[in-house]
């Protein structure tokens, strides 16, 4: 008489596991969950970095990177959209005591983000379509996007229902403040936020 073989069960990975394994394995690469979906975005170029060096500038000078907010390039933010949706923006404006609103995975609450900032890179479709559904229904006041590709600044404000009700776009040549929500008047300059042309 024979044995029948007995099948271990097989259990998949949940989406955090895997997306740590994809981590692990593609240093430097952004890896995120949005919308039940993983995506991997390679490293930024360095002109992408000097951008956000840039932007920087402005928030600090208006004195967001203090005792009641911090500038934090790369810090996880929390998505409430499934059981495992975080977003790592570019750049973020926190509230100072970010440390106390842990969730898991390096990633913070939702509610302490004033402001995210995105500047395209490679996989600009995603910080234009995937990314603002997943800030808005974190229900993140401020959305700045700087999209290098077609030379203009987005700011998408008031998120309602996984979306942002406001859109204002900037071209060259003009000028921007951002809403009051973010903590101190900070007006930035299209043409100094989108960099040289390519």
């Amino acid at each position: 008489m024979s044995a029948a073989a007995v099948e271990e069960p097989f259990e998949q990975p949940t989406l955090l596991e895997m997306a740590e394994q994809i981590a692990d394995r593609f240093a430097g690469y952004r890896v995120e969950i949005i919308g039940g979906q993983i995506t991997v975005a390679p490293p930024p170029d360095g002109s992408h970095g000097a951008s956000l060096t840039d932007i920087m500038i402005p928030f600090i000078a208006a004195g967001l990177h203090g005792e009641d907010s911090r500038v934090i390039q790369a810090i996880g933010l929390w998505l409430p959209d499934g059981p495992s949706d975080y977003a790592i923006p570019d750049l973020a404006v926190v509230d100072a005591d970010f440390g106390d609103h842990l969730v898991e995975y390096n990633c913070y609450d939702p509610s302490i983000f004033r402001l995210v900032l995105e500047v395209t890179s490679s996989n600009h479709i995603h910080d234009l379509k995937v990314e603002p559904a997943g800030y808005a229904s974190a229900g993140v006041p401020v959305y700045v996007i700087v999209d290098r590709k077609n030379r203009k600044v987005m700011v998408l404000t008031d998120p309602r229902d996984g979306e942002y009700r406001v859109h204002a776009v900037h071209h060259p040549g003009q000028s921007l403040t951002l809403p009051e929500s973010v903590g101190a008047p900070v007006t930035l300059v299209v043409d100094s936020v989108l960099g040289p042309e390519k």
